[in-house]
């Protein structure tokens, strides 16, 4: 009689048969840098090597003007890109992010301004409305993704396109400002002690993702799921539930940033956050997410997004063109999908 596989069990893993002299389990030094290069990956070097070099460069980096400034832009950063690890982990790609975060904006801003007054209720149903967007952005994606088997790149790549141009044909081209003080200045510049309040925000978030991921069945189903669909049915995992999930909290969390950019402008904007796209994924495989699912740790896409933002960060004071930068994240990029392409080939063997 089959047994079926509870997930919440750990199956005994297999002896390693012993290393014999000279294999490269029991090789040369440079066998074991590899391996822990492998491993843990580029981006502790690459991080203090940032901070290192732009301290020395520019005395201004170390000032608490700058860490407040760097704080700030990273708990939007960082909410998206926890955002896109979700999806990630099922081995999916969002290419929608940007697109909703822009439609998020520019429909939360029309219905703060379209209710009026400075009150709690303007700012209440704005924020709410721009949630239900990235509901519905994430909703459409997984159903799509997941009941019809179509490449999450192509769906999510349609989905942008309808959410860019939708922004566009509300806004009619142009930021939707008067949106209420109360929004602008609780989200946008109010701090909590020495950092501010979207930052806060950005740590909740984390701190909640984390517990799904590492306590919550919900997590071993993603996990799962990315590891292998075929194998993850057998044992009882409900796929579509779990991708639908995955892309209906992408969704929210994506559109979470929009509402707090938003504020931070103090205007809707349907050119807001385009960048965020190739951030988000960049940071999130710069700290170790897999491409091909089932692998990823919250603390490292957390790190990865740091390491952008304070490159980001120290590049704008040393005044190297927003071209080079473009260059610069690319090619992060590039390297650390071919790390992962490594890294994944030595688990194989």
């Amino acid at each position: 009689m089959t047994r079926t596989l509870d997930l919440d069990e750990q199956p005994p893993a297999p002896p390693e048969p012993p290393s014999r002299p000279g294999s490269p389990r029991a090789g040369s030094g440079r066998s074991r840098a590899l391996s822990a290069l492998l491993r843990v990956g580029l981006l502790p070097v690459l991080l203090v090597a940032a901070v290192v070099i732009f301290s020395v460069v520019e005395p201004r980096f170390l000032t608490t003007i700058n860490a407040t400034n760097i704080s700030r832009q990273l708990s939007f950063l960082l909410i998206v890109t926890v955002a896109q690890m979700l999806v990630l982990l099922t081995a999916e790609l969002d290419m929608s992010v940007a697109s909703n975060i822009a439609l998020t904006s520019i429909v939360s801003s029309g219905v703060m301004v379209a209710v009026g007054g400075d009150g709690s209720a303007a700012v209440l149903l704005g924020v709410l409305a721009g949630l239900a967007v990235g509901l519905v952005m994430g909703l459409l994606n997984g159903v799509v993704v997941a009941r019809f088997g179509v490449p999450s790149f192509i769906v999510t790549i349609g989905t942008g396109a309808i959410a860019f141009g939708a922004a566009l044909m509300i806004s009619r081209g142009t930021p939707v400002t008067g949106l209420p003080a109360a929004f602008t200045g609780t989200f946008g510049t109010t701090d909590v002690g020495p950092v501010p309040l979207s930052f806060v925000i950005a740590l909740a978030v984390c701190a909640v993702l984390y517990l799904v991921l590492n306590r919550t069945r919900l997590g071993r189903y993603l996990y799962a799921v990315g590891g292998g669909e075929n194998a993850a049915r057998l044992v009882g995992v409900p796929v579509f539930r779990s991708k639908v999930l995955a892309f209906v909290l992408c969704g929210m969390l994506t559109a979470l940033a929009g509402v707090l950019l938003t504020a931070r402008v103090s205007s809707g904007e349907a050119n807001l956050g385009s960048e965020y796209l190739m951030l988000s994924i960049a940071a999130a495989v710069l700290g170790g997410t897999s491409f091909f699912g089932g692998e990823g740790r919250l603390g490292l896409v957390a790190v990865g997004a740091l390491f952008l933002v304070v490159l980001s960060n120290g590049m704008n004071l040393i005044r190297v063109s927003s071209y080079t930068q473009q260059v610069v994240i690319g090619t992060l990029l590039i390297i650390a999908v071919i790390i992962d392409r490594l890294r994944n080939r030595s688990a194989i063997r």
